[in-house]
């Protein structure tokens, strides 16, 4: 089973409980994550156990469905909600993509668990209701603060505009992209990890409280409106066009919180901004540390020898695809 992350989140925030309706465009990518699921019977004499091997963090653990011991909730609430009943669970999940990057990682997770529980189950694996299903998860099960974007995007791959109205009720529109523009996309876009996860939780709730202030539509509403700028954009193959939606929407992003863009997102920016590059988004909710996504020059190689030159950059193998969660085998 494997799903795509995402990048390009044009519009993020608005996806949120406290923007009430938003539009977000973004561009799916992988290699997002991998998930590998056994199903057994129990042991003679035994109850049925989760074996869960989370690659990323370098740790494995049994638990009982009837205690569970809270080392990775989303996961496993994931297992203990969909799993089907009486059988025991193997569970291994990989991904290249360092965690904190701010690409969705966590919720393509979630998405490929439950794609892969269901199709051992027999259930249709329709990409809406495993959104949904996969967003339920986060916020009601463990009670997270989440948007419904990133779900849209592991489920369904592709590049789309996703409109929320109201949350958490999305409707995807996948964006026709041709082969040609595809193609530029997979030559420029660049992904580069900061060096260290996104740590935001306080600097979040600080913007979440200012939005559900009277004062919120000034702010979201060039959010909004890049997200609809980037469709089209992309659309019409206008990667200049698309650019300048990313550069409005990290802009606005800053807008929301000046630390929301951080130290090293800027000091990338200004370097991508000296070679040629015709956009940029800081991914996800932004913070201290995660990602950047770059849209580069036709000649990008100048610019990626530079990015490389930076003491804590990584370029992340991030390629644009078009397939969304799939079952493999």
């Amino acid at each position: 089973m494997t799903a795509p992350v995402r990048v390009l989140d044009i519009g993020c925030w608005t996806d949120t409980w406290f923007a009430v309706h938003g539009e977000v465009c973004s561009i799916a990518v992988g290699d997002g994550v991998d998930v590998s699921l056994e199903l057994t019977a129990p042991r003679p004499g035994h109850e049925p156990e989760f074996d869960l091997w989370a690659h990323s963090y370098d740790q494995r653990y049994t638990f009982s469905p009837l205690s569970r011991p809270g080392h990775h909730p989303l996961l496993e609430s994931t297992l203990l909600r969909w799993c089907p009943p009486d059988v025991s669970a193997k569970v291994e999940i990989s991904s290249p993509v360092p965690p904190g990057c701010g690409v969705g990682t966590s919720a393509a997770v979630v998405v490929a668990m439950i794609t892969a529980l269901w199709a051992a189950a027999g259930k249709p694996l329709d990409p809406q209701e495993i959104a949904v299903a996969a967003h339920r998860i986060e916020t009601e099960d463990v009670g997270l603060q989440s948007g419904v974007q990133d779900q849209r995007a592991a489920a369904y791959g592709g590049a789309n505009l996703i409109v929320i109205d109201p949350y958490p009720t999305a409707r995807v529109q996948p964006v026709p992209v041709s082969e040609q523009t595809w193609q530029a996309l997979t030559d420029r876009l660049i992904t580069v990890y900061l060096g260290m996860p996104h740590e935001s939780s306080a600097l979040h709730e600080s913007v979440i409280a200012r939005l559900t202030g009277t004062d919120r539509e000034p702010l979201l509403e060039p959010l909004r409106l890049a997200a609809l700028r980037a469709a089209t954009a992309l659309a019409a193959g206008d990667l200049d066009a698309l650019g300048a939606a990313a550069i409005d929407a990290t802009d606005a992003q800053a807008q929301l919180h000046p630390d929301l863009v951080g130290a090293r997102a800027r000091e990338v920016i200004d370097c991508a901004a000296g070679l040629g590059a015709v956009g940029w988004k800081v991914n996800g909710a932004g913070g201290e540390g995660g990602t950047v996504t770059v849209i580069g020059p036709p000649d990008p190689g100048p610019l990626l020898a530079a990015l490389d030159a930076i003491s804590y950059v990584t370029r992340l193998n991030l390629v644009p695809t078009r397939t969304g969660a799939t079952v493999v085998g």
